[in-house]
């Protein structure tokens, strides 16, 4: 069985790999060196994280001018993730409405005669 949502929230840890998942949520694309000016990281660190969230499938490589690598995000990339986490929050308040509702049954003075 393949794991496919852990490199996602293992690329998405990273405060860095994220300040980039917003930049191409707002800009779309972007480059290295666009980048390398935005972030106090050097050039090589840019690179390393785009690869890590290439590697999660989070980002791909956008057609760009001349020799220009731009990157964007990958439609649907966080989709598994994200059904994930929603199937765990509802398994997750279930739960803990079942067990709020034993404590409270507990709690509660017996009726016996």
């Amino acid at each position: 069985m393949s794991d496919q949502i852990g490199p996602v929230f293992a690329a998405l840890a990273d405060p860095t790999r994220r300040t980039m998942v917003q930049s191409l949520l707002r800009d779309g694309t972007t480059t290295v060196p666009t980048l390398t000016a935005a972030l106090p990281i050097s050039r090589q660190a840019v690179a390393k994280h785009l690869a890590t969230l290439d590697g999660a499938g989070l980002i791909e490589r956008a057609p760009g001018q001349g020799r220009e690598v731009r990157y964007r995000l990958r439609e649907g990339a966080l989709a598994p993730a994200a059904s994930w986490l929603t199937e765990t929050q509802h398994e997750w308040d279930d739960r803990l409405a079942r067990l709020k509702a034993s404590v409270e049954a507990a709690a509660r003075p017996s009726r016996t005669r």
